[in-house]
């Protein structure tokens, strides 16, 4: 239980904890950025990980001159490409072979993946893409097509494409608004409120389905 409020303060605070990170390791809060991007790209099993938040977060941080914006950016970006490239790899190694009574194995079944195959032939690109911009889902993704056995240059193209525009996106957003005095003064709620829009699309996208059904 400590474990997990300790991480939901970190989600809702994560300017007060950037303002430790960065008085603790000073340059090497880079990597602790590129570890946390990294690990919440590239492991399925930790989608729970700061995104949209944290690259936010540190664009605020940047305009006032904690980071560099243009090598802030940067990191991002490599760790995002290679996080998904990773996700993917292990999703084409282990996703076919998943013990069924396991969590991911209820997730992923052989009817699923072929689904999910047909599905990123057909959208996969778009898929990829969109998924930066979703919480979980951003996550999961790269791990479904690499175990759907997506074509790889049509996944990497897309990847490249997704991380420039997540990344540019979120980290130039909280560059020239976070440290606008309301937004700064409500920076929890104006976090919360980023990670709400990030995961309507999905709440959608469920609720039509179940009415569907």
């Amino acid at each position: 239980m400590t474990i997990i409020q300790g991480l939901i303060s970190f989600i809702l605070h994560i300017d007060e904890h950037l303002v430790d990170i960065i008085g603790m390791f000073d340059v090497w809060s880079y990597a602790i950025l590129f570890l946390i991007v990294f690990v919440e790209t590239g492991v399925v099993i930790f989608p729970f990980l700061p995104g949209d938040s944290l690259l936010f977060a540190s664009g605020a941080f940047a305009a006032i001159g904690s980071f560099h914006i243009g090598f802030l950016m940067l990191v991002f970006f490599i760790s995002a490409v290679l996080g998904d490239t990773m996700n993917y790899h292990i999703g084409k190694k282990v996703g076919t072979s998943i013990p069924p009574n396991s969590f991911l194995g209820k997730l992923i079944n052989q009817e699923k993946m072929l689904k999910a195959q047909q599905f990123f032939n057909k959208h996969g690109g778009k898929t990829i893409v969109i998924a930066r911009f979703m919480p979980f889902i951003r996550t999961f993704a790269p791990f479904v097509a690499g175990a759907s056995q997506m074509n790889y240059r049509y996944f990497i193209m897309y990847n490249v494409t997704g991380a420039a525009l997540w990344v540019g996106l979120c980290t130039m957003l909280g560059y020239f608004f976070g440290n606008i005095p309301i937004i700064k003064e409500n920076f929890s709620t104006v976090l919360l409120l980023i990670i709400f829009i990030s995961v309507l699309p999905g709440i959608i996208g469920f609720i039509k389905s179940r009415f569907k059904k």
